[in-house]
Parts: C-alpha cells; structure tokens; sequence
C-alpha cells in the first residue's frame, strides 16, 4: 500500500533543539499537530505542561489537565495535546492565575511570565496581503490568523497602511486590532532566527538591493549596550516604535 499522509510519530533525536527533552533516555516523543505554527518553531502543549512548567510528572496527568479545560491559548480552550504552541502566543493557567508569553531565547522559544493587563495584547507579524471581493485586505499573520481590513477605495495605496513584515496589535480573545507597528529605522525589534537569535535591539540601518526580494534586505541592529549586529529583514520581528510594546526576557534601550 501507498503512503497515507504524514507519520504521526517522532524520533527524540531530529526533535528540535529546543524542546525540554532528555534525547537518549527514550526514542520516541510527541509530535505535534498541524496548526498555526511549524513544527521547526513550536512546542507541543503536551511538553509545555510537562517539561516546561513540570506541573504533571507523566503524560497521562498531562492529558488529564488539558482534557479538564485548564488551560488557554490566546484566550481559547485548548483540549489537544499535541496543540502546537509557538512564537507569541499567550498560556494562561486561570486557576493558578498565571500567564505566559512565548518569546525567543539563544536556546529556541521560552516561556515568558506576564502579567494580566499585557496577556491581553498579543503581537503578529504581517507574513503575506491582498485584496479579496468587497473591498477588503486581508492580511496573512505569522501565526496562521488571516484578518480582514475594510478599505473604501483599493486602487488608492495611501489606504493600505499595513506593509509585509509590520507587526500588528491583537487583542485577545477578541481579536480584533488594536494597534499597528511599522518596519522601519529606529523600531525595536527581536531576532527569531539566525546565529543572533533571542537578541532584541532597534533598526540602525537597513540595505535594499534592485531585484532583491525585500525578506532578504540587510538589516543592522543595536542593542541596549551599543553592540550592533546585522541579519536578514526575514529574521526580525518588530516588538515596538520607540520602546518595546510588551515586555521582554530582557530589556532593550
């Protein structure tokens, strides 16, 4: 017989780097499901609970406090499992009364603790837009949302304020947009990819080439101790205009 879809397993050794796991112990871990991130840039919610927060020893209690409806992402229920976790989503636990943002590290994504009034704003980077019937932008988030934007006039570009890479403001649960944050000089950014991960800064410069697809424009970062790094527009994720919009595992200037 032919083969029927993607395996539903995983090998502890190809696991990313990341994951909170022990990769001689056992063979075999988790896989995450399909979802809004890819399995390169997530973490199972099964591990999360865990390895990460170590709040259950086995995966059946694991299972047990994702079943019972303790846990939220992005102010939703999760009941799966396997429910990929990525870069920028908010964990909340309600009944211990804690809540996470997941952030960029040296080592790969991290839970960062945040209090009540910012777990409400999560931040999306605009991956991809267009026009669809009605007038309407629809833009195409990192993290598989597609929102939509009336616009009165498409053929007039003074309209269309939002730009590929520009960051948007979400407020969750309701998810809707609550602000708008442009790729430009002296915007504060954080590197997600690349052998500068997990440092955050703000755009010195940026370098466009003719008949260079703008993902791959050179882009150079200071930090908050006036060291300054260079790496790719495709890399970077914008946190904030002047100052960072949420906070971060450490500060920037």
């Amino acid at each position: 017989m032919g083969k029927k879809g993607e395996k539903k397993h995983l090998k502890r050794k190809p696991a990313p780097k990341f994951w909170p796991i022990h990769r001689k112990e056992k063979i075999w871990t988790v896989k995450p499901k399909p979802g809004p991130h890819p399995i390169s840039n997530c973490i199972p919610l099964l591990l999360l609970i865990r390895e990460t927060l170590g709040f259950a020893k086995t995966r059946k209690e694991a299972r047990t406090i994702i079943s019972q409806e303790k846990i939220m992402v992005d102010g939703k229920i999760r009941r799966e499992e396997l429910f990929p976790v990525g870069l920028m989503d908010v964990v909340s636990i309600p009944d211990l009364k804690k809540t996470y943002r997941v952030l960029t590290s040296e080592k790969g994504l991290v839970l960062h603790p945040v209090e009540k009034e910012e777990a409400e704003i999560k931040l999306c980077r605009i991956e991809n837009k267009n026009f669809v019937n009605g007038g309407q932008l629809q833009l195409n988030l990192h993290d598989g949302r597609n929102v939509m934007v009336q616009v009165k006039d498409p053929a007039k570009p003074e309209e269309d304020i939002y730009k590929t890479l520009d960051t948007l403001k979400i407020n969750i649960p309701a998810q809707e947009i609550a602000g708008h944050i442009k790729l430009a000089k002296g915007a504060q950014v954080m590197i997600i990819g690349g052998k500068n991960v997990g440092k955050y800064g703000k755009i010195v410069t940026t370098e466009e080439k003719t008949n260079q697809e703008h993902r791959n424009s050179l882009v150079t970062v200071e930090d908050a101790d006036g060291k300054r790094f260079q790496t790719i527009m495709d890399l970077i994720f914008v946190v904030g205009d002047t100052k960072p919009a949420i906070s971060l595992t450490k500060e920037t200037s």
